[in-house]
């Protein structure tokens, strides 16, 4: 999952979702800082993390990329699912994702003080290019593509990920439809046992 599932996922509680949304960025012990509110999104950053990695629909999605990507397939499936999140979303939200997103970059915004490093670059660009709502485009999963093939620490090729998209599309989107809704229910049942609401 990547960055649309997973502040989608994390519910109505602002603090939820920063935690959610920054919990790739801390490395050791960084997360013990944070309130309590924000560490249960950390927490739940991590509980869809285990869960994705374990599940069979996400393992049949890498494995027709391994291939070429190898362990790099595991980052391409993240993005390629925002990717039919955005494209489906008005089969899981009410709201516009025009709407979800401009929420989201400013609730997000509001914990500016609190920004690893890392958030701190990264976010005003995800914010002026709107990611968000660009995963939605295959213009915009070119740009995504592009963008993570240039930090990755080794060459990865990811900047043709795209094509792969393309050629396996049916098969990508049949992987998310049935994986998606069970990571809904794992999230939700989250965080009702932490006392938190999931609904939208």
């Amino acid at each position: 999952m990547n960055f649309l599932a997973h502040i989608y996922l994390s519910g109505n509680d602002p603090h939820v979702m920063f935690g959610n949304f920054i919990s790739d960025f801390l490395r050791g012990k960084e997360a013990d800082k944070f309130s309590a509110e924000i560490t249960l999104g950390i927490q739940l950053h991590r509980v869809i993390d285990t869960y994705t990695d374990r599940h069979p629909m996400v393992a049949q999605s890498k494995k027709r990329l391994w291939d070429k990507y190898r362990h790099y397939s595991a980052v391409i499936v993240d993005i390629f699912f925002d990717h039919y999140l955005a494209k489906n979303w008005n089969l899981y939200s009410d709201e516009p994702l025009r709407d979800f997103a401009q929420r989201s970059y400013a609730s997000l915004a509001d914990f500016t003080p609190l920004f690893p490093p890392k958030v701190k670059q990264v976010f005003p660009y995800m914010v002026r290019q709107n990611w968000l709502l660009n995963y939605g485009t295959l213009d915009g999963m070119r740009q995504a593509m592009n963008g993570v093939s240039r930090r990755a620490s080794f060459p990865s090729k990811m900047e043709q990920a795209t094509e792969d998209l393309i050629w396996y599309y049916d098969d990508f989107d049949n992987d998310f439809q049935a994986f998606f809704p069970e990571v809904m229910e794992l999230s939700h049942q989250f965080l009702k046992e932490q006392g938190h609401s999931k609904k939208r």
